[in-house]
């Protein structure tokens, strides 16, 4: 089995088991999830990768130019701005490498600037590749300081000479000092601005900004455990929250009655109910708002399951009293940081709720990140006494009551 023996991983820092063998890996993530979450009930065998190398379909690069004209592109140094040359890296998509290379030879020919952090001078300041697995398609965004980038239209022509799969190519303009990747205003200059992917057999659009996983393969795994996990017969009503793009609640959406879906990032929005429209899903609403308001401030009725994909930070003490209050039957929780986990599940076990099933799911080979995805059910009456835990939050930019969209 692979053990990858990367050349930059001394300097990159980006994976933590290079030269370990997979199968030793995954030994290590059960162990750790085995310790870790034990004690709510046993962990099931984790679910690897049957191909740990090329996996990542999302490649944030970066470009600078030396003294002596030449160019280098990589990515930066662990905990640091400097960046490590990188020709190839062992765990993003290959179309993503090469276009990545290609790139940076046309900058040396284009004569264009990158962009210097310190005196804030230069155009270019990142490019990031995604690359939908399924369909194909392949979207560049060129993340530039200003939007006047010379000669673009001869430059995506020499990109594209390179790379026909290449379907759609963006300016993202970030013109704040920031540590931000992307800024607020995209441009496409060649194609629609975004792509498509499909997982479990449903369309999703990727826009520059949009969250989607950068491992489809082993997302189909984690998605079909999830909405296996709910169990679903077509009669209920189900409330997907920290829903992005919508993925979990679409997919869920043809064994359910129906599908209320909450996600506070307004482009996530958009997307999702662009993806409702594409896959001519018609029994899910969506609601852009935080999603401890919405549960708490808005008249929802019965709910029997409830699908949360929050942040590495994990959920609050708010959220989860408020799942616990509209009593669903079962809680499937999916999670990207076994940590923040731990705690979640240990709060909704003081409010009623036992951990049925834990599923590790392996979607970042050769790092430590491990997904878990959990069944909790509601237990019929509990004698424990609940504890009030103290958690300080921001409230997002606040609860809007409208629905945005409802399909008919």
């Amino acid at each position: 089995m692979a053990k990858a023996g990367c050349p930059y991983a001394s300097k990159c820092g980006g994976c933590d088991y290079q030269g370990i063998d997979y199968i030793e890996q995954l030994r290590i993530k059960q162990d750790h999830i085995d310790g870790l979450l034990g004690s709510f009930c046993k962990p099931q065998k984790i679910i690897g990768m049957k191909d740990p190398l090329y996996y990542r379909c999302k490649a944030t690069v970066e470009y600078t130019h030396l003294k002596d004209g030449s160019y280098i592109s990589g990515v930066y140094e662990k905990n640091s701005h400097r960046i490590v040359k990188v020709d190839e890296c062992l765990i993003t998509d290959k179309h993503a490498n090469d276009i990545a290379m290609t790139i940076r030879a046309l900058l040396k020919s284009f004569k264009i600037k990158t962009y210097n952090e310190d005196t804030g001078y230069g155009l270019l300041r990142h490019v990031q590749i995604r690359v939908g697995k399924n369909t194909g398609e392949v979207m560049v965004i060129l993340v530039v300081a200003d939007p006047i980038f010379p000669s673009k239209n001869n430059f995506v022509k020499a990109l594209r000479a390179r790379h026909p799969e290449i379907t759609t190519v963006v300016l993202n303009v970030n013109d704040k000092h920031t540590t931000m990747v992307l800024g607020e205003r995209n441009i496409p200059i060649y194609g629609k601005g975004f792509i498509f992917d499909t997982l479990l057999g449903m369309k999703f659009k990727i826009s520059p900004g949009s969250f989607y996983q950068v491992n489809p393969v082993q997302t189909e795994v984690l998605y079909k455990t999830a909405v296996d996990y709910a169990g679903l017969t077509g009669n209920e009503t189900v409330l997907d929250a920290y829903s992005g793009t919508g993925t979990i609640g679409l997919i869920a959406a043809g064994s359910a009655r129906d599908v209320i879906s909450v996600e506070l990032n307004e482009n996530a929005v958009k997307d999702a109910i662009a993806n409702a429209k594409a896959n001519g899903v018609g029994n899910i609403r969506f609601y852009r708002a935080d999603a401890t308001e919405f549960m708490t401030s808005h008249e929802i009725g019965k709910v029997d399951v409830v699908f949360m994909d929050p942040p590495r930070t994990g959920s609050t003490p708010e959220f989860i009293d408020a799942v616990a209050k509209l009593k669903p039957s079962k809680v499937i929780y999916v999670s990207c940081d076994p940590e923040t986990l731990k705690r979640d599940l240990g709060i909704f076990a003081k409010k009623g709720y036992k951990t049925r099933r834990i599923q590790p799911v392996d979607m970042f080979g050769f790092t430590k990140h491990v997904e878990v995805c959990c069944l909790l059910e509601q237990l019929k009456s509990t004698n424990s006494p609940e504890k009030e835990v103290y958690y300080e939050s921001g409230n997002g930019q606040g609860f809007q009551r409208k629905c945005i969209y409802r399909s008919q």
